[in-house]
């Protein structure tokens, strides 16, 4: 099923959908303005923030083009059009973040009119992306395709989008707002670090009866003081849902804090009043709604016409284990073997499977964008962004796999990935970033580099997730190895480093958080995390996840032990490349610029 959002009509060539055009000639307006001085720069910047806009540590004119994608669901034709945007307006590639957006990076903000305009003609919008107000709503990848699921969570996503959106009451926040679905408590969406989480669940009455509805999660975060998201309430019915996560905003609007961005979050609010104050705020808020002039009620309508039936099981198939650690064991097989034991997903009660399109470092070139849009019109297929900066195609057929492996070879996008080592997921780091210390990029290809070369890249179950600042934007908090960005200073000289992090985890409705193991050089980072990947492969049982294999072994500190060694800086004349980043030519120095995203 293809899905296109804001209007059904909305295709290449076709008229702007009205809403979408009064944000783009507003964003014109307010551009001459700015550009001939009548508009503040404060008061630009956080107009252009709340369209999706972001300045870039390079300054000047470069900026940062952030397109919503609403729970990943794209077409063929919104595929095409982000290839063209790559060829006329950025550097040769659209980067995939862990909220399910696509960037663009070095737009010149004199272009971003003409790009809101070209991402309009095919129901794409950056409005909200970015700034004080509810952000992209995130959604399992799987959902409709997921044989474990309860609920398919792709009409609810649609309707949280399109409530949110341009709502008044989002506008200006006291900080940013995260909303995200999963369709069973195997997690995927990553529900538990949101600021409203929501996973299908069920209840079981007194004469055996069961409802399907939800567990709504709230205050949950990253950043540099990280939140477990506390539930709600046990059960949520569906017609209450959209009012539940309505309600919760309404009280953050009302009670977070407005003089301190740094303790802004839902979290901090919870922190300050206490969660059982929090919800019965929200209870009493969410009775309140239906007296509303304006609110809808009930059941969304686009739930009533897409259906939230759950993929079901199919009949004698074993369906492909799901979830962060799932077990991967790739014996001596062809390339393409390997390919379809780790990339395809089965199970679906339809018979349909999926297949994950592998996007190194989170990148897809103009090329790439076309070529997957190919596939999706050869194949009849529809197709997802990941939170893991991948794409997967879904309804397909078991025929279909060995001519669509062909495809994506010719794609460069069929590496074996998704529950690999190699798939290293990291934040756009000092490339662009101003809150970045370091290079993660940089990090993230030189761990890929040192996995294949030790043999290690497609060991299973293992995640690794990088940031470079505190912020985690990369979710380094969540990955069974994460690092974060740090300055460091040895013999007398700034020097690039890290934190590492071990045994983070979410699923099973619950999250722990990487625990600090040690600080490394950059230059070291690599082999530390060989080191962890080649012993958790020895020495891992049947089915064991990396955060059970590390307390079995003794937890973080045993871990760490055998990576101390690592921990130590040459001197300047004896490895001068230490004291430069990665992708840098220069000697490393810590620029850190004023805050738009910081969390």
């Amino acid at each position: 099923m293809s899905l296109t959002h804001e209007s059904d009509t909305t295709h290449t060539g076709s008229p702007i959908d009205s809403e979408m055009a009064a944000d783009i000639a507003k964003f014109e307006e307010m551009l001459a303005g700015y550009q001939a001085g009548r508009i503040e720069e404060d008061v630009f910047r956080v107009f252009r923030l709340n369209n999706g806009i972001y300045g870039q540590r390079q300054g000047g004119t470069n900026q940062m083009v952030r397109v919503k994608v609403p729970y990943g669901a794209m077409t063929a034709d919104q595929l095409d059009l982000l290839a063209d945007v790559v060829d006329d307006h950025s550097r040769g590639w659209g980067h995939i973040t862990t909220r399910q957006n696509i960037q663009f990076h070095f737009v010149e903000l004199a272009e971003i009119p003409d790009v809101m305009r070209r991402l309009a003609t095919v129901g794409l919008t950056t409005r909200e992306a970015c700034g004080d107000t509810v952000r992209n709503v995130q959604g399992c990848h799987l959902a409709g395709a997921c044989p474990m699921e309860v609920l398919d969570v792709t009409a609810w996503s649609e309707a949280a989008y399109r409530h949110f959106v341009r709502n008044p009451l989002g506008q200006r926040l006291p900080r940013k707002f995260k909303i995200n679905f999963s369709g069973c408590d195997t997690d995927c969406g990553q529900a538990m670090f949101n600021d409203v989480g929501v996973i299908a669940a069920t209840r079981t009455f007194e004469d055996g009866s069961v409802e399907r509805g939800f567990r709504v999660y709230i205050a949950g975060g990253l950043g540099t003081t990280p939140f477990p998201a506390l539930v709600l309430e046990d059960f949520t019915p569906r017609e209450d849902l959209l009012a539940t996560i309505e309600a919760v905003l309404r009280v953050f609007e009302q009670t977070g804090n407005r003089n301190n961005k740094l303790r802004a979050r839902l979290k901090w609010v919870v922190d300050q009043l206490g969660i059982d104050e929090v919800r019965r705020r929200v209870v009493a808020t969410r009775k309140l709604l239906p007296a509303s002039a304006t609110w809808p009620g009930g059941v969304p309508g686009v739930v009533a016409e897409w259906g939230d039936e759950p993929a079901g099981v199919a009949d004698g198939v074993t369906p492909t284990p799901m979830g962060q650690g799932t077990p991967v064991t790739l014996g001596a097989k062809s390339d393409y073997d390997r390919w379809v034991e780790a990339n395809v997903v089965r199970g679906a009660a339809n018979g349909s499977v999926s297949a994950y399109a592998w996007c190194a470092l989170g990148d897809v070139t103009s090329a790439q964008f076309r070529a997957v849009a190919s596939m999706v019109r050869e194949f009849d297929a529809d197709v997802r962004v990941t939170n893991r900066q991948n794409l997967v195609l879904r309804d397909l057929t078991e025929e279909q796999l060995p001519v669509l492996y062909e495809r994506l070879v010719a794609a460069d996008m069929a590496k074996p990935g998704a529950e690999l080592s190699r798939d290293v997921v990291a934040c756009p780091g000092a490339d662009t970033c101003n809150l970045a210390v370091t290079q993660s990029r940089g990090l993230a290809g030189a761990i890929g580099s040192a996995l294949n070369e030790a043999g290690l890249a497609e060991v299973g179950g293992v995640r690794m997730n990088i940031s470079g600042c505190t912020n985690s934007c990369g979710q380094h908090h969540a990955a069974d190895i994460g690092f974060f960005g740090a300055e460091r200073r040895a013999h007398g000289q700034p020097a690039p480093g890290y934190q590492m992090l071990l045994g983070g985890y979410v699923g099973q409705e619950s999250i722990r958080f990487g625990q600090k193991a040690l600080r490394l050089p950059a230059k070291n980072a690599a082999e530390a995390t060989v080191r962890v990947v080649r012993r958790f492969a020895d020495e891992r049982k049947a089915g064991e996840r990396f955060h059970e294999w590390m307390e079995r072994v003794g937890g973080v500190g045993e871990v760490a032990a055998g990576l101390k060694d690592l921990d130590q800086f040459p001197t300047p004349d004896e490895a001068p490349e230490y004291y430069v980043d990665y992708d840098e030519t220069g000697p490393y120095a810590a620029e850190i610029g004023e805050s738009e995203c910081a969390t």
